[in-house]
């Protein structure tokens, strides 16, 4: 009988929330590696089994975990990564003589096209790729040569928190960075350039035609169309309809361009969704109303739901992993806030009901179904 399972990623803990088809009734699971950081929970779309979670801490530093029994059971991965405790980051020996560091993973990918593979972004950014499930790993070198002496920090760090892979091309990676922007490898992951032609950031960029230091929040793609990518950056909802090259602001009439995260419907391809907030230093839903936005024509035009969700005195955000959606027949979207709530929507977004209450912050939110 098929089931859904929400992976949630918050400052606490992971917690696995598990429902029927019906997605009616919720059970929340006991947290997984209580007290630490879990930047983000994915499973594998080969294998309902197999799912990794990045667990952080200030004692021992980042812990890449993978369990091969839907959630039951966890192994730790990548024991190559070199914990160093005096600067509190991990070590990777790129071939210099000094080792390049990175404080933790902000976001595992596993691959379309083999259940072995995932690729994992880290902080500062840089792009591994592992072809062992997790158990020893690579940097594709080539993202760091794309202007990355350019690269800057955004407000949460300089993190590569966005990949997407082509399913149609395997040899397609887009990929995300705060405040670098975005880019695109056509060779596997050998080379990359930057995408960011289009992009206006005028507070951040003088210069229009800068190539990278835009502060691209995410990215999003519907496997039908993977030339057609949708962005919510710093301010700005953007769409590219030829993998990038080019974006145009579809932002209409959104009360607020700015947020973090943005999904695309599972089954509706020009169907996207957004959460609002207040501004880059407000970071709160406009006149305190939790509000998700749909855009049922790829942007543009936007509509408020409400349905189910707190309209009065709600001051919470959504970051940018938090939002995600199933592939049940009526698409399901989920999403987590900063309050420790996660909503979900089992009918594209018309109404909506808390299936976990009083979680700690929620940092990621990823959907399986299982069949």
């Amino acid at each position: 009988m098929t089931s859904v399972r929400v992976l949630v990623g918050t400052k606490k803990g992971a917690f696995i929330l598990t429902s029927d088809a019906a997605r009616q009734a919720w059970h929340v699971s006991a947290p997984l590696f209580a007290g630490w950081e879990v930047y983000h929970v994915k499973g594998s779309p080969l294998d309902a089994n197999r799912i990794y979670a990045s667990q952080s801490g200030g004692w021992f530093g980042q812990v890449i975990q993978r369990s091969d029994d839907g959630g039951e059971t966890w192994q730790p991965v990548g024991n190559e990564f070199a914990y160093n405790g005096e600067t509190g980051a991990h070590q990777w020996y790129d071939g210099t003589q000094h080792p390049w560091e990175f404080t933790r993973v902000w976001h595992l990918e596993p691959s379309p096209a083999d259940a072995d593979t995932v690729y994992a972004g880290v902080e500062d950014a840089a792009l591994f790729r592992s072809r062992d499930g997790g158990q020893t790993w690579q940097e594709l070198s080539g993202l760091r040569r794309a202007k990355g002496e350019l690269w800057q920090p955004g407000a949460g760090g300089m993190c590569l928190h966005t990949i997407l892979l082509d399913p149609d091309n395997p040899q397609r990676i887009y990929v995300a960075i705060s405040a670098a922007g975005a880019f695109r490898s056509d060779d596997g992951g050998q080379s990359w350039r930057p995408i960011n032609q289009g992009l206006v950031s005028p507070w951040e960029l003088p210069d229009p035609n800068a190539e990278v230091g835009h502060c691209v929040h995410n990215l999003a793609m519907h496997p039908s169309r993977p030339d057609v990518l949708f962005m919510q950056k710093h301010w700005d909802v953007m769409r590219s309809d030829n993998r990038g090259d080019l974006w145009h602001e579809v932002s209409g009439n959104l009360p607020s361009d700015f947020g973090f995260p943005i999904a695309v419907h599972a089954h509706e391809p020009e169907t996207i969704y957004v959460v609002p907030i207040k501004s880059d230093s407000e970071h709160f839903p406009p006149d305190g109303r939790l509000r998700v936005y749909r855009s049922r024509s790829g942007g543009n035009e936007w509509e408020a739901l409400t349905n189910g969700l707190p309209q009065h005195d709600c001051y919470v955000n959504v970051l940018r992993d938090a939002m995600a959606v199933d592939t049940l027949d009526a698409c399901g979207i989920y999403f987590g806030t900063t309050g420790g709530q996660v909503y979900a929507s089992p009918d594209g977004g018309d109404s909506w009901m808390a299936i976990a209450e009083n979680l700690p912050k929620v940092l990621s939110v990823e959907v399986q179904v299982v069949p």
